[in-house]
């Protein structure tokens, strides 16, 4: 079991253990809490009750928070033509073809987001062995795998968070920055929930969300009461 420093129990102290929180009043603990010395990410973690062995109960995608993540993404962008010219337009940090295939595969990993159009899948994977391990392959599902890249950058660009329950059935989110205003934090936190919540599969049996958290870089985790 980790061993927690001492301001981590000092903070975790002021946190009802057994209490479920609302978004709002668990955002104002954590910034209340904070101790960390820059600005910490608030994040959320879903438990959910699925069995993502199963097809039709995996969950993933890519939405655009409301108020950001206080984050700027580098965007990587495999294409050529006019979506090359349209994807640098829209502010892709690095855009190319294969001279960017060659880059990636010896070594070079500048970058947090990769869009790729349909046709130049076939070159990106065979970076798989490169961008699989670190999360970084693009996916139709995210919406990074797509002929308009225009519209993935500025997505991207604007705030996108993508999400993917593993195989526990969680689903980690960055939700903004210590440093946004509260109401803004919530309705972020209250847009993606809305998200989780729409992407119930089908077959999935039961109390679909076991438990909700809140938590900050370094900090306690917070119980959240959700619909």
């Amino acid at each position: 079991m980790a061993k927690h420093g001492k301001k981590y129990l000092e903070a975790a102290k002021q946190v009802e253990a057994n209490k479920l929180y609302d978004p709002q009043a668990a955002i104002e603990l954590l910034k209340k809490i904070n101790y960390a010395n820059f600005d910490a990410t608030i994040e959320v973690a879903y438990n959910l009750n699925i069995d993502t062995k199963q097809a039709d109960q995996q969950i993933r995608g890519a939405m655009v928070l409301p108020n950001g993540t206080g984050k700027t993404q580098r965007v990587v962008v495999f294409a050529d033509g006019e979506q090359a010219k349209q994807a640098e337009a829209a502010g892709a940090d690095f855009v190319g073809a294969d001279d960017l295939v060659d880059k990636v595969s010896d070594g070079w990993l500048d970058f947090d987001v990769v869009v790729a159009t349909p046709k130049m899948m076939a070159k990106v994977g065979r970076l798989g062995r490169i961008l699989g391990p670190k999360g970084l392959m693009p996916n139709p599902k995210t919406g990074t795998v797509t002929m308009d890249v225009e519209k993935a950058v500025k997505d991207i660009k604007a705030g996108q968070v993508t999400y993917r329950a593993d195989s526990q059935g969680l689903i980690h989110a960055p939700l903004g920055k210590m440093s946004f205003d509260t109401d803004k934090l919530v309705e972020n936190f209250n847009a993606f929930n809305s998200v989780v919540v729409k992407a119930r599969p089908a077959t999935a049996k039961g109390q679909y969300i076991k438990s909700v958290n809140l938590t900050s870089t370094f900090g306690p985790g917070i119980k959240i009461a959700v619909d």
